[in-house]
């Protein structure tokens, strides 16, 4: 059966005067609209197309490629709001509807919020919610410690920033271990720190322990080579002038600094800085 908020690969089986019908496999029609029909085409190619309600709650079929599909987290901008919710631009003619209920904070036109995109039971539509929190479930945890993962990053908290691990469940970055600036919506991958008994998951976004040494100690040649050999750090330069520089913490610095000078790649100059060899 038809498939609403994914693209699908359905078949050209007629045209009328408001564009092509394409069928499933099980033969169930939609009209993909003329604005969206092909140069050239054949009854009975397969198109990919995205299916979703139109503006009379019908289901239409589109080649545009949408900024979210069903059951995915996206960043999206509030296009308007009305008496009875938002409404969200995810790069489709009609707006994305988030109902009242499904808002965190009053949703603002203009404004950017991270949401989830989902298919209301009750009316069988595709609509988008704010409480992304309501999405996620660490009751079975499909991670493990020091497993590296995908995380987005949802909201600041007093601890540090929750984000969103693989899709499914709910951690926490602590602010000691951010050494970069964070924003709502920004993916990025992370490392299972420590999982606790009641299933409460510690995130970092560097590989921790001694799993870290070697990508920061790539990234300090890397720099090295973008500074003509040298870079004013040493062991006694402030912490936050380190992590500004090379977004890591000076425990993870020293410890790689330490390795690439064993390996001869680095000269340390105390006072001074690191030179490449």
């Amino acid at each position: 059966m038809l498939q609403l908020g994914q693209s699908q690969r359905l078949t050209i089986q007629r045209q009328a005067p408001p564009g092509l019908y394409l069928a499933d496999d099980e033969g169930e029609e939609v009209l993909l609209p003329n604005k969206y029909i092909p140069e050239t085409f054949a009854f009975g190619d397969a198109l990919e197309v995205f299916v979703y309600l139109d503006h009379e709650e019908r289901p239409v079929a589109t080649t545009l490629s949408p900024f979210v599909t069903l059951d995915n987290f996206a960043r999206l901008r509030c296009a308007e709001t009305t008496e009875i919710g938002a409404f969200l631009d995810w790069g489709l003619e009609k707006h994305l509807f988030v109902p009242f209920k499904e808002q965190a904070y009053r949703m603002k036109k203009g404004k950017w919020y991270l949401i989830f995109c989902y298919l209301d039971e009750s009316s069988q539509r595709l609509v988008a919610s704010s409480k992304v929190n309501h999405f996620l479930d660490n009751t079975e945890l499909t991670v493990e410690p020091y497993e590296e993962v995908e995380v987005i990053i949802t909201n600041k908290t007093e601890l540090g920033f929750n984000v969103i691990i693989n899709d499914l469940h709910l951690g926490l970055v602590y602010q000691d271990d951010v050494f970069q600036n964070l924003q709502t919506g920004d993916k990025l991958t992370g490392w299972i720190k420590f999982i606790r008994p009641d299933h409460k998951i510690d995130v970092v976004l560097q590989r921790p322990g001694y799993r870290s040494i070697e990508p920061n100690a790539d990234q300090i040649i890397h720099e090295l080579q973008l500074s003509d050999g040298f870079l004013n750090l040493h062991d006694k330069s402030a912490p936050e002038e380190i992590t500004a520089r090379l977004q890591m913490s000076k425990k993870s610095f020293k410890r790689a600094i330490g390795k690439l000078y064993k390996k001869r790649l680095i000269r340390i100059e105390a006072g001074e800085g690191i030179y490449l060899r």
